[in-house]
Formats: structure tokens, sequence, C-alpha cells
């Protein structure tokens, strides 16, 4: 018995846990059946569009497919607490879901209040889907491409209440979005 336990925390020292309740389904993620939002809309969306070089597209990679979780958001990671707070606050699932591995992202996995829809080492992409409670639908994205880190938050607001969100937190995306990019490009 005791063998078993010992066995069990060495495969969660080696990242090597199968299946944990860190990538565990929101209820609201099956409702609105979210792989159908693969293709990030343009009609009717706020952008926050970032662009930075990066030092090295190895590096800069490996920061950004391990975000979240115990690393955190490489910035301003107290907003982002907050803001998981708030979120569980009004029934949302929060920040302190984490994530399935340090190292890796694969499609479905959670990451902290977002949902994994694209993950991509080879293409140099990630695209997250957020499970938090907002009045809308919210998407973030990460791309390289020669050279150059591309940011991009991307939210869909539903109705006047989605409208008066955007504006109430774009002063605060200034600071987490900029100072995050600068991290992740190695800046």
């Amino acid at each position: 018995r005791s063998e078993a336990i010992r066995m069990a925390f060495d495969k969660i020292k080696q990242n090597d846990v199968l299946s944990s309740w860190f990538d565990s389904f929101s209820n609201q993620f099956h409702k609105r059946k979210v792989w159908q939002y693969l293709e990030v809309p343009d009609e009717g969306c706020y952008k926050d569009i970032r662009e930075m070089k990066v030092d090295d597209e190895e590096k800069a990679l490996e920061r950004i497919f391990s975000i979240g979780g115990k690393t955190g958001w490489y910035y301003a990671d107290f907003l982002w607490r907050i803001r998981g707070f708030l979120d569980k606050l009004f029934g949302g699932v929060g920040l302190r879901r984490g994530r399935r591995n340090t190292n890796t992202l694969q499609a479905g996995d959670s990451v902290d209040f977002w949902r994994v829809l694209y993950a991509s080492k080879s293409e140099k992409r990630l695209l997250l889907f957020a499970e938090m409670k907002v009045p809308g639908e919210a998407w973030l994205e990460f791309r390289i491409k020669d050279g150059i880190l591309h940011q991009e938050a991307t939210f869909r607001p539903l109705g006047i209440s989605g409208r008066l969100y955007w504006y109430s937190v774009l002063p605060f995306h200034g600071l987490i979005f900029n100072g995050m990019l600068k991290k992740l490009a190695g800046q």
C-alpha cells in the first residue's frame, strides 16, 4: 500500500500522470460545445494585439507552453489571482485548477481558467478559450512567426454588459499583456 502511494507520488514528480482533476471540463464547456470555437472570430469582436521580437524562438516557445499553473502568467500574477478569485466568486472555475503537466499542453487540457483548443509546437501556436465567467466569449492566442511573437486576445461581447466588461478590463490588459509579452519573448 505504501509502495503504491510512493509510486503515485513519483509519477506526479515526473509529470507522468495520465489523468487528473486539473483537466476536468466545466459544465459550461460542454453546454457550449467549445470545439466549434477553434476558428477565432473577427466580426463583432474586440481585439488586443501585441507583437514583439523574441530572443530565441525555442526558448520563447517553451515559455509559452509552460504558461499557467505553478509557472504562473509571467507578469502581474497577483492580478491573475484576483481575476481567478472574482471568477470563483461568480461561480466560475477560478484560477486554482492549474494544469495537467508543467511542460506539455494538448487540445482539451485546462490551464487555470482557460481551455486549450489548439497546441502545436511545430506550428509554434497555442490557442486558449476562456472558461471563466465573462459576458461573452474570449480567446487568447500565441504564435511565433519569423522571430516575432504574436499575442492576441479576442473578446466577443454579449450585449451591453459584454461591452462594459471589455472597457473595464482594457486598462489592465495594457499592463498585464505588455508585461507578459516581454517575459515570453525573453526581453
